[in-house]
């Protein structure tokens, strides 16, 4: 797809060759000529950033359940539909408020401020244990946020190996089309997690934690509007370790490695340290951890032009509208000194992303402390791409590192 006249074409169930790779040509043709574009399967793409913000802002028109879509995708009554039809981020409210007042409270300036210490002793420890050569996510990346969110959750240190598979497992099955395979693997993720939980839940309910520190105590307890079902507690603590991990990981290995293919802003950066928390802005921005997001019309609707029955499944294309020229100068460079940076990597409206703070924070520590102890380091070849449509991030990335 490179011109106006094959874009109407574009599935995103069943896109076209290389799309996974590199999606970002792409994403230009469609804000260029079809920024609300619909799919063959009723549903419609929106890939400008205006339309993106307006969506995200208007909880009364668009909403986050995702209940009639997932039913076919999972099947009712799944372990799957179970996780994704009851979790914050396809939610509206009555629920969604609840829980995430719980989680907000729980994740404060001054809280996160008190982490600060742990993410630095975390990311220095994995930081002694690499020399010669090293895989950054498996080394490195994907190893803060699980034990960040793990030390949120108070998950005991010898517990948390299974949590990296799961969580890929169950994000995983988000994608627009799913093989058996993945569908199953998802399913049994769910399952497993589910029964861990339940057992974690049981020995917090016995022997309490600090609720100033403890999240798990924190959603156990609620609050004073009423404490979450057990479902709901279970399945909200699966969604803080998935979200928490994956766009974290994916945030700390894309700007890694988008440090490495742009030598100057690596260059630039070394000389000036307080360039970091721009810099994360910007991989934020030119790689988003995650590149898509959903809403659904509740009554017919009017964008671009383009009249959108109720019931309508919207995709939203973060990914293109994070490159939208009316937004961005230069969209297509890196730029880690931009201001303003109106990205939407962490989404917008009521359902901005809960932890965006603590992800910023790992990401400014993570990626500068790497860069002050390996300044000369080198990606290799072998790179290994997520292969995913919705999260955009590596499975791989072979380094040399260099002081």
């Amino acid at each position: 797809m490179t011109d106006a006249k094959t874009v109407a074409t574009f599935d995103l169930a069943h896109p076209p060759a290389g799309f996974v790779d590199d999606p970002f040509p792409y994403y230009d043709v469609l804000l260029a000529h079809a920024p609300v574009l619909r799919q063959p399967d009723g549903s419609v793409l929106l890939s400008r950033h205006a339309d993106l913000d307006a969506v995200y802002k208007d909880t009364t028109r668009y909403i986050s359940d995702k209940k009639v879509a997932f039913a076919p995708k999972f099947g009712v009554g799944t372990p799957l539909f179970e996780h994704h039809t009851t979790s914050l981020v396809f939610n509206d409210p009555p629920l969604h408020t609840r829980v995430r007042r719980i989680m907000t409270s729980a994740l404060t300036p001054r809280a996160i401020q008190r982490m600060e210490p742990g993410l630095i002793e975390t990311v220095d420890y994995l930081l002694d244990q690499m020399e010669g050569t090293c895989d950054l996510i498996e080394d490195f990346a994907s190893s803060i946020p699980i034990q960040i969110i793990g030390n949120l959750l108070d998950v005991p240190l010898e517990e948390r190996g299974p949590l990296r598979d799961w969580s890929l497992a169950i994000l995983g099955a988000l994608e627009p089309s799913l093989t058996e395979k993945q569908l199953s693997d998802g399913h049994r993720a769910v399952s497993e997690f589910k029964e861990y939980l339940s057992d974690l839940i049981a020995r917090r309910r016995a022997a309490p934690g600090d609720p100033e520190t403890d999240v798990l105590t924190r959603l156990i307890n609620g609050d004073g509007d009423g404490t979450l079902s057990e479902i709901e507690l279970i399945q909200n603590c699966i969604f803080i370790l998935n979200a928490g991990h994956e766009t974290t990981t994916n945030l700390i290995g894309n700007g890694l490695a988008l440090l490495n293919d742009y030598p100057q802003a690596r260059a630039d950066l070394i000389a000036d340290p307080s360039l970091i928390s721009s810099a994360v802005e910007e991989f934020l921005r030119f790689r988003s951890p995650n590149q898509l997001g959903n809403r659904e019309t509740t009554q017919d609707v009017e964008i671009g032009g383009v009249h959108i029955p109720a019931g309508t499944n919207l995709h939203l294309v973060i990914g293109a509208a994070n490159r939208d020229p009316a937004v961005f100068d230069a969209p297509a460079e890196l730029n880690i000194r931009r201001r303003p940076n109106r990205h939407l990597a962490f989404a917008g409206g009521p359902h901005v992303c809960v932890g965006l703070t603590l992800a910023r924070l790992e990401g400014r520590i993570a990626i500068g402390r790497f860069l002050d102890r390996y300044p000369g380091y080198r990606i290799s070849e072998g790179r290994v791409g997520g292969g995913r449509l919705r999260f955009r991030g590596y499975a791989c990335l072979p380094t040399e590192l260099a002081p």
